[in-house]
C-alpha cells in the first residue's frame, strides 16, 4: 500500500507539473562531437551542481579525480595515502555508496562492494567533472541516472580538429617525490568528416614509500610516540589503455570505448601500536570494458541506447598477518539502457527510459555462494516551465531477482521512489534562481553484504535516503573591476534509514546488519569570481560546507545523537589562478575540521584533529617549431603538513611533481 500511494502521490505531481510548465532547462551539452551540437542545449541547472573544467581543472594540483574533486562543497575523500592509496567520496554524509560515478555517460559499476575507487582516473583526459546533488537537470538520461543520491559525472575530452589538420598528439611526462614517473600519450586521428578515433595510454610507477611523523598520546595527556617514519606498502605499478571511436550522421551521433587498467600495488596497514614495517600486503586489479552509446533526432522524439560489458579481477594477497590470505574475485556485469524523450510541445518534454542490469561473483572463497543479480529498473520523467517556474518530476522502479549457487539467497526487491525539483526565477532582467527538491532513494546491499562468507546476511532490507534541498544561484556579468561573480548556497536535510552496519555475533565473527538511521542538516556555498589588475587575470573559487550528520538509531546508545565517524562540521576550500601571457599560476587551499573515528562516540579520545593543505603550481605555455609545449612545477602541501584523513593512514608531506607535455 505504501509503495501504491508513492506512485499515485508521484504520478498526480508529474501530471500537475505537465499542466503548469514548459520547456527543459538543461545543463549538459549534449551529442556534441567536433563542435557540432545536434540536440538542444539550455544553460541552466535546475538542480545544484558543481563542475571543474578546462583551463582550470588543468591548474590545479591534481593527479587523479579523486584529488580533483575535493574542491566540490559538501564532499569528503578517504584517502589511505599515497600515489596508489585507495580513494573513495563521500557526499553530504550518506556514504560512498550512495554516489553513482558515470564515465562517458554510463555508470562505473561495483556490485561486490559497491565503492568506485577514484583514484584509478587519471585527469590527463577529462574534459569536465561534474557533481550533482540528487540528480542531473537533463530528464534524457538513462534509469541509472536517477538511482543514486548524487552523481559524478566524468566527461573525456572529445577530438577537434582545426583547418585541415587530421592528427592531434600529446605526449606527457611527469615524475616527482615518492619516486614517481608517470608518462602518458593522447592520439586522435580524423578518419573522416564523419568518423574519427581516440588513443589514450597511461603508465604510473611509484615506490610508495615516503617520510612522516607519528604521534600518539597516553589517556592521561602523556606522550606514548613521536617518532619519524617511513610509510611502506604504498608501491604501485599500472597501465591504463583506451581507445574509441566517434561517429556522426544525420541527427545522430555514436561512440564505442574500450578500456584497460591493470595494477598491482600494495596496501599500506594501519599503523598502530608503533608498528611501522612492511606488512606484505598486496592488491592486484584487472578492469576491462567495453561500452557504446547511440543517439538519434527524429523531428519531437530523441532516443538513446547504451550498452556495456565489464569484466574486473581482484587478487588480494596477504602472506605476512596471523592468517594468511590468498583470494581471487571476478565480477562481471552487462548492461543495456534505451531512453525516449518526446517533446510534446515546446514547453513540455517527457522522458522514458529502461535499463536491464546482470551482475555475477565468483570467489575462491570456502562455501561462497556465488551469487548472481538480475536488475531491472524504469524511469518516468517531465519537465515544465510556466513563466518563470520550472519543475521536474520523475518515478523510478527498481526490480531485482537474485540466485545463488549455494546458501540461501537475497528475497526479490521491488520498489518504486520519485523525485521532485522546482525552480523559479523572480526576476527577468537578474540572472537569479531559486530552487528546492525532494527526492527518496536507496541503495542495495551490495553482494560482500549479502553473501561474504560468514559475514553476508542474505535478508538485509535496501538502505533508503530521504533527501530534502533548499537553494539559490546568483550570477551577474560587469564592464568594471570584476568581471563577473557566481554565488551558490543549498541547505540540506537528509535522512538515512536501515542503514547497513557490521554488528558481531555470539562466535565472534562479524556479520551485516539493519541498524542505523542518521539525521544529517547542512549547507554548500560555493563563490566564483573573476577580476583583471592590469594584464593579470585572476580567478577566485571558494567552497564552504557546514555539515552536522547525527546518529539517531537508538536512545540507550552512549553516542546517541553524536556526530557519525568521519563526518566534520566545517570543511572548504580555497582556489586562486592568475594568468599573465603565457604564464599561469595557482594557489589552492583545502579545510577538514575534527571528525571522530570508527568507535562512535564523540570523546576526547576519539578525536581527529583538523587538517589542511597548501598547493602551489606554476606554468608556462611556449612553441618551438611549430609544436606547443607546457612546463609545470607543483608543489603540494608547502607547509609539511603532517596529517590523517583516515585514522592510523599517515598521508604524504611536501612533495612536487615536474610535468612536460607537447602537443604535435
Amino acid at each position: 500500500m505504501r509503495n501504491l500511494k508513492t506512485i499515485i502521490i508521484c504520478c498526480s505531481l508529474i501530471l500537475l507539473s505537465c499542466r503548469i510548465a514548459s520547456a527543459q532547462i538543461i545543463h549538459d551539452s549534449i551529442l556534441e562531437l567536433q563542435q557540432v551540437s545536434i540536440l538542444k542545449n539550455n544553460a541552466k541547472a535546475v538542480v545544484p551542481v558543481q563542475e571543474l573544467k578546462g583551463e582550470q581543472l588543468e591548474a590545479l594540483n591534481s593527479h587523479s579525480v579523486a584529488d580533483a574533486v575535493r574542491f566540490f562543497a559538501g564532499v569528503q575523500i578517504k584517502d589511505y595515502g599515497g600515489v596508489g592509496g585507495f580513494k573513495t567520496i563521500d557526499v553530504r554524509g550518506m556514504g560512498t555508496q550512495h554516489v553513482g560515478v558515470f564515465y562517458d555517460g554510463i555508470q562505473l559499476g561495483n556490485a561486490q562492494n559497491g565503492i568506485v575507487d577514484l583514484g584509478k582516473f587519471s585527469l590527463d583526459d577529462m574534459e569536465v567533472i561534474s557533481l550533482y546533488n540528487g540528480q542531473k537537470s537533463n530528464i534524457f538520461q538513462s534509469a541509472k541516472d536517477y538511482a543514486s543520491a548524487s552523481a559524478i559525472y566524468l566527461q573525456t575530452k572529445k577530438p577537434v580538429f582545426i583547418g585541415d589538420k587530421k592528427t592531434n598528439a600529446t605526449l606527457r611526462y611527469k615524475l616527482g617525490s615518492i619516486q614517481l614517473i608517470n608518462p602518458s600519450t593522447r592520439i586522435e586521428q580524423k578518419i573522416t568528416d564523419r568518423l574519427s578515433a581516440v588513443l589514450s595510454a597511461e603508465y604510473i610507477k611509484s615506490n610508495g614509500e615516503y617520510k612522516f611523523r607519528y604521534r600518539r598520546n597516553k589517556l592521561d595527556g602523556t606522550k606514548a610516540y613521536d617518532t619519524i617514519a617511513t610509510r611502506h606498502d604504498g608501491q604501485i605499478e599500472a597501465k591504463r589503455l583506451e581507445l574509441g571511436l566517434l561517429g556522426k550522421g544525420n541527427q545522430s551521433n555514436w561512440n564505442v570505448k574500450g578500456y584497460l587498467y591493470n595494477s598491482d600495488r600494495g596496501l599500506p596497514a594501519a599503523i598502530v601500536r608503533g608498528r611501522f614495517g612492511a606488512r606484505g600486503q598486496t592488491w592486484i586489479d584487472r578492469n576491462y570494458f567495453v561500452q557504446g552509446k547511440y543517439e538519434k533526432r527524429i523531428k519531437n522524439f530523441q532516443t538513446k541506447l547504451l550498452a556495456k560489458f565489464a569484466y574486473d579481477y581482484t587478487h588480494y594477497i596477504d602472506t605476512v598477518s596471523t592468517i594468511k590470505i590468498n583470494n581471487e574475485y571476478i565480477q562481471r556485469e552487462v548492461y543495456f539502457s534505451w531512453a525516449n524523450l518526446y517533446s510534446i510541445t515546446d514547453k513540455w518534454d517527457v522522458n522514458v527510459s529502461t535499463d536491464y542490469q546482470f551482475n555475477n561473483l565468483d570467489a575462491d572463497l570456502v562455501n561462497f555462494s556465488y551469487p548472481t543479480r538480475h536488475t531491472n529498473l524504469v524511469a518516468i520523467a517531465s519537465t515544465y516551465q510556466l513563466g518563470k517556474l520550472t519543475l521536474q518530476g520523475s518515478l523510478l522502479g527498481t526490480f531485482v531477482k537474485e540466485s545463488v549457487e549455494m546458501n540461501t539467497s537475497a528475497p526479490d526487491k521491488n520498489v518504486w521512489t520519485p523525485t521532485i525539483i522546482a525552480n523559479y526565477k523572480p526576476f527577468s532582467n537578474q540572472d537569479f534562481n531559486v530552487r528546492a527538491y525532494y527526492k527518496r532513494i536507496f541503495r542495495m546491499p551490495t553482494l560482500n553484504d549479502l553473501y561474504y562468507t560468514d559475514i553476508g546476511y542474505s535478508n538485509l532490507k535496501p538502505e533508503y535516503t530521504e533527501q530534502y534541498n533548499l537553494g539559490f544561484t546568483y550570477s551577474k556579468n560587469t564592464s568594471s573591476f570584476i568581471k563577473n561573480f557566481t554565488i551558490q548556497a543549498d541547505g540540506f536535510y537528509n535522512e538515512v534509514k536501515d542503514k547497513i552496519i557490521a554488528g558481531f555475533n555470539g562466535r565472534f565473527r562479524a556479520t551485516m546488519m539493519n541498524l542505523g538511521f542518521v539525521k544529517i542538516k547542512g549547507l554548500d556555498i560555493k563563490l566564483r569570481s573573476s577580476f583583471d589588475i592590469g594584464q593579470v587575470k585572476f580567478s577566485p573559487m571558494l567552497t564552504y560546507s557546514f555539515m552536522k550528520a547525527q546518529d539517531f538509531t537508538n536512545p540507550g546508545d552512549t553516542y546517541y545523537k553524536d556526530l557519525i565517524p568521519y563526518a566534520p562540521e566545517h570543511s572548504g576550500s580555497f582556489v586562486l589562478s592568475a594568468k599573465y601571457n603565457t604564464w599561469n599560476f595557482n594557489y589552492s587551499f583545502i579545510y577538514v575540521g575534527e571528525r571522530w573515528d570508527i568507535n562512535q562516540d564523540n570523546i576526547k579520545y576519539n578525536r581527529l584533529n583538523p587538517w589542511f593543505t597548501n598547493d602551489v603550481g606554476i606554468h608556462k605555455s611556449f612553441k618551438l617549431n611549430n609544436i606547443s609545449f607546457k612546463t609545470s612545477f607543483e608543489l603540494n602541501n608547502i607547509m609539511n603538513q603532517q596529517y590523517d584523513i583516515v585514522l592510523n593512514y599517515p598521508m604524504p608531506g611536501r612533495q612536487f611533481k615536474l610535468i612536460l607535455s607537447a602537443n604535435l
